[in-house]
């Protein structure tokens, strides 16, 4: 392309200079002096030779033909294919079928076409490399991030250590592998384990299994020693071998083991292989490293979670109120539902031991306080129950000991606790019925239902246990005919507030009217009619401890089933 056509040729936006008609503004005059509006020196024209090198696209002129005319320096460097002379479809397809954007020598090149005079053309190519590397590493980096927010908002959530464990590797696939493997560090002699893989567009199927710790393949052995293994061969060989990848054959395939860090030693190991054409080597290992780190705070915590549930198992069903063990004559019915329900434990509480006579001990009581504080004291109280009825039968001088032993303990561990308890002993009689020895402490007088449907207050009274080195205990002795019940209740059905306005107490005389008539029920039935009552007053889901015991005579192989029958119906039996 000769300077003059740069010079009287299209500048690239269209337009074009006429040579003839009408002079331009500052064209030379008749006599040679240019014409300038106003006077001055006339404008220079500007030397297009000189200027186009400079242009930081790349321009490649085209004439109607399509045949490449001019290229300046930047689009040779660019496209070194295209030579002047030569068609451009021939050297650059793709800068005619895809300008948008299209890739040459490892560059990411777009172009863009403007027309000519006479149907020439020209294409300014740009190099957008740098750029689409930019946009790719931030679409890159707001995935990863988007994947790692996923990933700690599931296995945050997830406290129980099998269902973690099979978050873990059901979101490993596939975004960072096409089967993964996870290996729980050993557990009393046993290794749990997970896998997942790759099937269609469909969510990974997740399996998995338990080994003995000795049959761990040793790179799997050596990771959850802490030894980090590289992506080599064997790993995939061996996790093969022990038949974690089906359809794998040995040595086809590549794996990595990466530990899951966790308190002192690997949480676990998690095997991974890449996807259909991936590379060990390729740049997926701080990735892999965030995941990692991540599960391995969630399997921890889910392994302290169930450490500390299997804790609090122990302690709570040590701590719950344990059922009266049979005794000839004596029927026995129990209730309980504690104020926090979650924890199953309160400070209610009550029991009985068969004594040598043919016997039973048996009590009641409810300790100050509620949930895991109240509820360890009323083990200390138990036990000392245990320990002491061994030493004394009789009611009164029991409770009196009790009072005593837990005084040195209340004093000693600066607690400020406090019980109070009714506790009796109950000796069949020749004709089927109990004779009942009772002393209190503090608590709620009990109640007897005779055989008539007629209720009872035992007049039982005493000062509270664990206060004052000398307390006062009441006494009180009760016969039961065959038939008859004595019940004994903490405050916390009495004290249940509730009722058509909300506020009210169940009170005594509701408790009454609740047993009145019940003469046929069975101890157990009695007890849990009381509980369910109670529970049905309550409008509000806060409440005391609720704990009843219900002592029957039914004599010697008698059994009674019976359910108070509907007003004005006769009664059943069976």
């Amino acid at each position: 392309m000769a300077v003059a056509d740069v010079r009287n040729g299209d500048p690239g936006d269209g337009r074009s200079t006429r040579r003839g008609g009408a002079r331009a503004s500052g064209a030379p005059s008749a006599t040679g002096v240019p014409s300038q509006p106003g006077g001055g020196r006339p404008p220079v024209a500007p030397d297009w030779s000189e200027v186009v090198p400079h242009v930081r696209e790349g321009l490649v002129v085209c004439d109607a033909g399509g045949v490449v005319r001019h290229v300046n320096p930047v689009a040779a460097r660019l496209l070194p294919e295209l030579v002047p002379g030569t068609p451009l479809a021939a050297g650059v397809p793709a800068i005619t079928t895809d300008p948008a954007g299209f890739g040459h020598r490892s560059r990411r090149l777009t172009a863009r076409r403007v027309a000519l005079s006479d149907g020439r053309c020209c294409w300014y190519v740009e190099d957008v490399t740098d750029h689409v590397d930019r946009a790719d590493a931030l679409l890159a980096e707001r995935a990863r991030a988007s994947f790692l927010a996923g990933v700690g908002t599931t296995l945050g959530s997830l406290l129980h250590p099998d269902r973690a464990a099979a978050a873990v590797v059901r979101l490993a696939v596939p975004v960072l592998a096409d089967a993964a493997v996870l290996v729980l560090a050993p557990r009393a002699g046993r290794v749990r384990w997970w896998r997942a893989g790759r099937s269609g567009d469909e969510a990974p199927a997740v399996d998995g299994g338990v080994l003995a710790a000795g049959d761990l393949p040793q790179a799997v052995a050596d990771a959850l020693g802490g030894v980090r293994a590289h992506a080599v061969d064997w790993p995939s060989e061996q996790a093969t071998g022990a038949g974690w990848l089906p359809g794998a054959a040995p040595g086809g395939t590549h794996a990595r083991l990466v530990p899951l860090p966790g308190v002192d030693t690997p949480a676990g190991v998690l095997l991974v292989t890449p996807p259909p054409g991936g590379s060990p080597d390729e740049d997926g290992t701080e990735l892999l490293d965030a995941f990692a780190a991540r599960a391995g705070a969630a399997l921890t915590a889910a392994a302290l979670y169930r450490d500390q549930a299997e804790v609090a198992e122990t302690l709570q069903s040590s701590l719950l109120p344990v059922e009266p063990p049979g005794v000839p004559g004596i029927q026995w019915g129990t209730a309980y539902r504690p104020a926090q329900a979650g924890l199953r434990i309160g400070g209610d509480f009550y029991g009985a031991h068969p004594l040598a006579d043919g016997g039973a001990l048996f009590f009641l009581g409810d300790v100050s306080g509620k949930g895991v504080e109240a509820a360890v004291f009323t083990g200390q109280l138990r036990q000392c129950l245990h320990a002491l009825h061994r030493v004394e039968s009789r009611p009164g001088p029991l409770l009196a000991l009790l009072n005593d032993t837990l005084l040195e303990t209340v004093q000693a561990h600066g607690q400020g606790r406090f019980a109070t308890l009714v506790l009796g002993v109950a000796r069949p009689c020749r004709d089927g019925g109990l004779t009942l020895t009772m002393a209190g402490g503090g608590h709620l007088p009990p109640l007897v239902l005779r055989g008539g449907g007629e209720v009872e207050t035992v007049p039982l009274r005493g000062m509270l246990i664990g206060v004052v080195g000398d307390p006062r205990i009441g006494e009180a002795t009760v016969r039961l005919a065959p038939g008859e019940t004595c019940v004994l209740y903490s405050d916390g059905v009495t004290e249940a507030r509730g009722g058509p306005r909300g506020d009210q107490q169940f009170g005594p005389q509701r408790l009454v009217d609740t047993l009145t008539g019940c003469h046929r029920m069975p101890a157990s039935a009695l007890a849990e009619r009381i509980a369910q009552v109670a529970g049905d007053w309550l409008t509000r889901g806060d409440h005391d401890d609720v704990a009843v015991l219900a002592v029957r005579a039914v004599g010697p192989g008698r059994h009674l089933h019976a359910v108070p029958a509907p007003a004005g119906q006769p009664g059943r039996s069976r």
